[in-house]
């Protein structure tokens, strides 16, 4: 499980993947900071790994990163900590469309495509 701050390239996702889930890989995108948490087994865990590293939970979103599908199609918004009533998203699912851009503009940031 690491922080990413900078630049990841595609095939350490592919590889972390290929790891745990075979597929994908679990993230959790901090949308103040533009950083994300990717690795751990649980969103849980990454969402107190960056918790811990100075991040606020209120600015959290869980997701799952497919390396292996194409930039648009590769973010799944799909997580237990999004289920989050005192921010408005009352499902697994990131309801907010800003929100879910949002992300998609950090994660396309994060990730070299080579």
């Amino acid at each position: 499980m690491k922080i990413v701050t900078a630049k990841i390239p595609l095939p350490e996702l592919r590889k972390m993947a290929g790891d745990i889930f075979g597929d994908f890989v679990k993230a959790v995108v901090d949308v103040e900071r533009n950083i994300m948490a990717v690795g751990g087994e649980l969103h849980a865990d990454e969402e107190t790994l960056l918790i811990e590293n100075g991040s606020e939970q209120k600015n959290l979103w869980g997701i799952n990163i497919y390396p292996e599908l194409g930039r648009d199609e590769r973010i799944e918004f799909d997580s237990m900590i999004n289920i989050s009533p005192r921010r408005g998203n009352r499902t697994r699912r990131i309801d907010d469309t800003i929100i879910r851009e949002k992300i998609t503009v950090i994660v396309g940031n994060l990730i070299i495509e080579r």
